[in-house]
């Protein structure tokens, strides 16, 4: 009697979510799951298709750690856009393989990434969290109690809506976009009414009071819902000499602590709001003159810009392992920062980027625009000298640079870090005289 063999098993697999090169530029999440021997599973959007299969093919980008890869189409300033084709190819995974864990990297598939862990019920943040994490007006209703005063403008209501009540000044944010995009300062219900009329159509709109304070973000890892690291990083944005907000520098952590004990209880408060159950959340505030911390906007995703790599230098220990370990449902810790780390975006004269020079022993710009790899940044020791780490030029020679409106707007970043506070501001104005922008239209420019 001849015995049939037993079919094997879906190989087990782990799903990455986001914009393809935000995933590269971490690329210690492909590495640490590759390393587990877990099928690396990626669903991007439509736009990255060409750049993707490219990169895969090169056996010496990280890309060729992702074992397959599912494109989807969507819009980031259009609600739930990208859910059908999420779920329509996350389907088709689910018969191929073992889904064992899912993460969802940078902020354009928050959501269905949400909805992907709630179904097979891996660690996640929660369909609460990841919902409400993608809508500023969401957050308004489930955190009514950090919220400024606010009014939410839907699609088709900003004719016949009253503005003339309103605490002016406002900030006017679309509801689903990020990296600052259309967030804008509003004098008064005139300005306001023409603002509106520069949004699309179907776009909602949040206006709201505008909290005068320093603003803040405070990153979290959550486990079976329960806060084990949380640290207050440091803002400043362009809001000093423009009506944008766009960020200017992330300082990790923050030297100024004042505030910290407020701001920490608020966010844990948030995040038991929002039902948060496993993963990282990244989450802006500002501290009003009176002590009181108020949400700007939350996300249920890694930080962006460089603050993985800030969290690196100020602790000595990468942040990926222990998100990886939450979205397994192992058990993660993460040490207290020993270091105070920086990073700093210039600004710049609108023009054609020509060149970016550094006049620092040892270091030399890196131009990762267009989806260039970040070098690895390696920390120091707790007692290392002041220590200028990378300075990274975000576009391409040739480039036309424009105003700073939004975060893709920046071109110049780098970042250094101190054994003391007041050794990183020192060393913060060494580095800035001695990098030199050069734009086709202003010329030399010393920043």
């Amino acid at each position: 009697m001849t015995v049939a063999a037993l079919p094997e098993p879906p190989p087990r697999a782990f799903v990455l979510t986001g914009a393809f090169w935000v995933v590269c530029r971490n690329p210690r999440y492909l590495r640490e799951l590759s390393a587990r021997g877990l099928e690396v599973l990626l669903i991007t959007p439509e736009s990255y298709r060409e750049s993707a299969q490219r990169c895969m093919k090169d056996a010496e980008h990280p890309a060729s750690l992702i074992d397959d890869v599912a494109f989807v189409d969507g819009s980031l300033d259009q609600e739930g856009s990208f859910v059908p084709g999420f779920i329509a190819r996350a389907r088709a995974w689910r018969r191929q393989y073992t889904i064992v864990g899912a993460y969802a990297v940078g902020e354009t598939l928050v959501e269905p990434t949400g909805l992907l862990g709630d179904a097979l019920g891996l660690p996640g943040p929660g369909l609460r969290a990841t919902r409400a994490c993608r809508s500023k007006y969401l957050q308004r209703w489930y955190l009514d109690e950090f919220s400024p005063a606010s009014l939410v403008i839907p699609p088709g209501e900003r004719e016949e809506t009253a503005l003339g009540g309103l605490p002016y000044p406002v900030v006017a944010k679309p509801a689903t976009r990020h990296s600052s995009s259309g967030v804008a300062h509003v004098a008064d219900a005139a300005e306001l009414r023409e603002l509106l009329a520069e949004y699309p159509g179907y776009e909602t709109v949040l206006v709201e009071q505008k909290v005068e304070g320093q603003e803040y973000s405070v990153e979290s890892l959550v486990q079976d819902g329960k806060v084990i690291f949380a640290s207050v990083t440091r803002k400043e944005t362009t809001e000093s000499h423009a009506r944008t907000f766009v960020e200017l520098s992330h300082s990790v952590p923050n030297a100024r602590t004042e505030d910290d004990g407020a701001l920490l209880t608020a966010n844990e408060q948030l995040l038991r709001g929002l039902g948060f159950g496993d993963g990282i959340a990244h989450a802006e505030w500002r501290v009003a003159a009176d002590g009181r911390p108020y949400l700007m906007e939350v996300a249920a995703r890694t930080p962006g810009d460089g603050l993985l790599a800030l969290y690196r230098l100020a602790t000595g220990q990468p942040l990926e392992p222990e998100i990886v370990r939450i979205a397994l449902g192992e058990p993660a810790s993460y040490p207290a920062p020993r270091r105070w780390a920086r990073q700093v975006y210039l600004d710049h004269e609108p023009g054609t980027l020509e060149d970016v020079t550094v006049d620092w022993p040892g270091v030399a710009p890196v131009w990762v625009g267009e989806g260039g790899m970040w070098p690895e940044i390696a920390p120091g020791g707790p007692d290392a000298p002041p220590t200028l780490r990378a300075v990274l030029v975000l576009k391409p020679k040739g480039a036309q640079l424009a105003p700073l409106a939004s975060s893709d707007d920046r071109a110049v970043t780098f970042l250094i870090d101190a054994p003391t506070p007041g050794e990183l501001d020192e060393l913060e104005r060494r580095v800035r005289a001695a990098v030199t922008l050069t734009t086709g239209t202003a010329g030399g420019h010393g920043v």
